[in-house]
């Protein structure tokens, strides 16, 4: 056999874990609908690792994620309360260019102004704390060095721009780093930990020079890496979750041990369903008002 020739043990065979994830899976409580924002929204293959962590952290819930897939693009053009108006959640992924990213930040904004879960992955807490700074900070033209490689406020720029002594991917952070937690903070909550670490893949970081500037506003750095000093993880205070990640935590994610961010994330989302009368198991006349409230919002923009 192959454990033979391998020399591997002979193990008792135990499905029951992955037997009763099955059983939420084929017999989900409810749904909960999840608005992507990315600049492929049009080929989901390229988001893949991202949607099966956002159906592990339905699985935690026993939830059914429906991911409505919006192209960024659209709303540049479009009105975010008729694009985004009853999404449950709104998560910005990943990406390069600068093709959609004002239609990002805009995605950004409504959910931060709306209370809406919020979950900004590597160029989504980038574009996060570009419309914070821009919408909290004063800083109205701040940018991307991606984007805008002169703009006034450089909030975000190539990690090879911040001088540091170290050497961590050639032209890209790679691979896993350590993040410290803030005690008490949604990401803290989330892991149950103070001290993680996590997988990387990009060119961009937070630029350390705006922290106080961004603080002073308000804006919470939750996650810090403890070698580099480089900002990991962003909260908006007051907000339900609104929480942006440089890192790809998706890339941890299984159907067993769904990701703490994505089953957080998910979790806050459909929190947001049962406020709204949208869960299953609210009265008809509620869900009927909770519907028409939607549909208000979209036309009022």
């Amino acid at each position: 056999t192959i454990l033979r020739m391998l020399r591997l043990p002979r193990r008792t065979k135990n499905l029951v874990a992955w037997e009763a994830m099955l059983e939420r899976l084929k017999d989900p409580k409810d749904d909960v609908e999840i608005g992507l924002v990315g600049k492929y929204a049009g080929l989901h293959d390229s988001y893949m690792s991202l949607n099966q962590a956002l159906i592990h952290g339905g699985l935690a819930h026993r939830l059914r994620v429906r991911i409505d897939w919006i192209e960024a693009e659209d709303l540049e053009k479009g009105d975010p309360a008729g694009i985004l108006g009853g999404k449950d959640g709104i998560l910005v992924p990943g990406g390069f260019g600068k093709r959609g990213i004002e239609g990002k930040i805009r995605a950004v904004t409504y959910a931060r102004e709306n209370g809406i879960p919020f979950f900004g992955i590597c160029l989504g807490m980038q574009c996060a704390s570009i419309e914070y700074a821009r919408s909290l900070a004063g800083l109205r033209k701040a940018n991307s060095t991606e984007f805008v490689p002169d703009a006034p406020h450089k909030v975000i720029v190539r990690w090879r721009e911040l001088a540091m002594d170290c050497d961590i991917g050639g032209t890209m952070r790679l691979g896993q780093f350590r993040c410290d937690l803030l005690k008490g903070s949604l990401a803290h909550k989330a892991y149950r930990a103070l001290h993680i670490s996590e997988r990387h893949r990009h060119r961009y970081e937070f630029n350390p020079s705006y922290m106080d500037a961004l603080a002073d506003a308000g804006l919470i750095f939750s996650g810090i890496n403890p070698d580099y000093g480089l900002v990991e993880i962003i909260e908006a205070p007051g907000h339900p979750w609104f929480l942006g990640c440089q890192f790809h935590p998706e890339f941890k994610s299984k159907p067993l041990t769904p990701h703490p961010l994505f089953k957080a994330f998910v979790g806050a989302s459909y929190a947001r369903r049962r406020r709204a009368g949208r869960a299953a198991g609210t009265p008809r006349k509620k869900r009927a008002a909770a519907s028409k409230r939607d549909r208000g919002s979209s036309r009022r923009g």
